[in-house]
């Protein structure tokens, strides 16, 4: 994988890679991340992936990094409890 942009952001960690003929974004915040896979046939350039990057996805993605960290929370309570029995 290749890294071909990174965007600053002051809350999440955005990069851009190719591989595979796709371009992979992949956002990150603390110790989750979401990527996205497009098809480089999908999008004419970089600057389309880039222009995808908007604050209404960023939105989005805060409330599923919201969601992820809820799940993790509560996998690590089931694991306290399981052990206690």
């Amino acid at each position: 994988m290749r890294l071909v942009a990174e965007i600053p952001h002051e809350k999440y960690k955005i990069a851009i890679f190719n591989y595979n003929q796709k371009y992979v974004l992949k956002i990150e915040l603390g110790q989750f991340e979401q990527i996205f896979k497009i098809g480089e046939i999908d999008v004419m350039s970089l600057a389309d992936v880039q222009s995808m990057i908007t604050p209404t996805l960023l939105t989005n993605c805060l409330h599923r990094f919201i969601s992820m960290r809820t799940d993790w929370e509560e996998a690590f309570t089931v694991k306290n409890t399981n052990n206690i029995t």
